[in-house]
């Protein structure tokens, strides 16, 4: 493992941590450890606090790769409660509107998921880092102010009902960069005449990286003690 020559890792981003959270650690944990005082981390493709999941992660010259990478197909399993809106189309705030769901049958639910595959226009939450005049949008949205945010075309490859336990269903979603799965939340509850928002969100897959390729943050640990025992061991041949 050369991490100043580069090296892309890929992590299961643990629950409530942000994406700059787990950047941090590893560049912590690589000084720290391997005595590396200057060294780029960078990730390829953010994912909410409230999202775990396959997160890429790449240092030294491999950080030039990054906007590459985040181009890849990426797969969700999205779980989403029906009849009730947030806010931030997630469980970050509070349910603000209740909307009947006694209309909704799996039937309906399946017609309406097909209106979302192919090529499609989508609108970003409120609550999100899309920037407006060099500002966040969550930044507004904290302060009260209302904004507009305009629609981007983004590409759903598949959408598929997995569960359904009204009010909670369960998706599997492969989509293109850029795709908030909250929006798609919300507007799959707009399109049910009903409301929606994310309660649970595993990414499961970027490119042809799976959650079976990734490692945590302790493994990773066991991986730079051992990297620096055999720095040491070779240090120690090199002088003898």
């Amino acid at each position: 493992m050369d991490l100043l020559e580069g090296e892309i890792l890929y992590f299961n981003k643990p629950l409530h941590w942000t994406s700059f959270d787990l950047v941090n650690k590893v560049r912590t944990m690589v000084k720290h450890t391997l005595g590396l005082k200057k060294i780029k981390i960078g990730h390829a493709g953010t994912l909410d606090p409230l999202a775990t999941g396959v997160m890429t992660v790449c240092t030294g010259r491999a950080t030039k790769k990054i906007e590459e990478l985040q181009y890849h197909t990426k797969e969700y399993v999205a779980t989403i409660k029906l009849g009730a809106t947030t806010p931030s189309f997630d469980l970050e705030t509070e349910v603000d509107a209740q909307y009947p769901t006694e209309h909704i049958s799996r039937e309906l639910l399946e017609e309406v998921l097909k209106q979302f595959l192919g090529e499609i226009h989508q609108i970003p939450p409120t609550y999100s880092a899309v920037k407006i005049n060099g500002k966040r949008a969550y930044e507004y949205a904290r302060e009260g102010k209302e904004v507009e945010i305009k629609s981007k075309i983004l590409v759903i490859d598949e959408i598929e009902l997995l569960e359904c336990e009204m009010p909670v269903i369960k998706i599997r979603v492969v989509c293109s960069k850029g795709t908030y799965i909250r929006a798609l939340a919300r507007d799959i509850g707009q399109s049910l005449n009903s409301g929606a928002h994310l309660i649970g969100l595993e990414r499961t897959r970027v490119g042809e990286i799976t959650l079976n390729d990734c490692i945590s943050i302790d493994t990773f640990r066991e991986t730079l003690e051992k990297e620096k025992e055999r720095m040491a061991e070779e240090k120690d041949e090199t002088l003898n």
